[in-house]
């Protein structure tokens, strides 16, 4: 079953580049995982410290698979250094199937 991703990441002050760099690298390889369809970062307009990914997997196992790959944990290791907060994460289906 196909599942979306809402990640919100919150920088640290003054950590907004360098998280910002952080996120960016997980990009590129992310897109050349199996089973992703979607992998977008974004940051708030009106707040550059909040980051959000939007992401489509073709499964939950594809997702499991992404959390554990090396640029992804290679990145989360930096994170204690960067973020204000934990993540929050959101694992959704779709509600209506229109």
């Amino acid at each position: 079953m196909k599942v979306d991703v809402v990640a919100h990441i919150h920088a640290k002050s003054g950590m907004e580049s360098a998280l910002q760099s952080v996120l960016e690298s997980f990009v590129a390889p992310t897109l050349q995982e199996g089973g992703c369809l979607r992998y977008d970062l974004f940051v708030d307009v009106d707040d550059p410290s909040k980051f959000t990914f939007i992401e489509e997997w073709s499964s939950r196992e594809a997702l499991a698979t992404h959390g554990n790959s090396g640029h992804i944990v290679a990145g989360r290791a930096k994170f204690p250094e960067l973020l204000a907060q934990p993540p929050w994460v959101q694992i959704l289906v779709r509600a209506s199937k229109d």
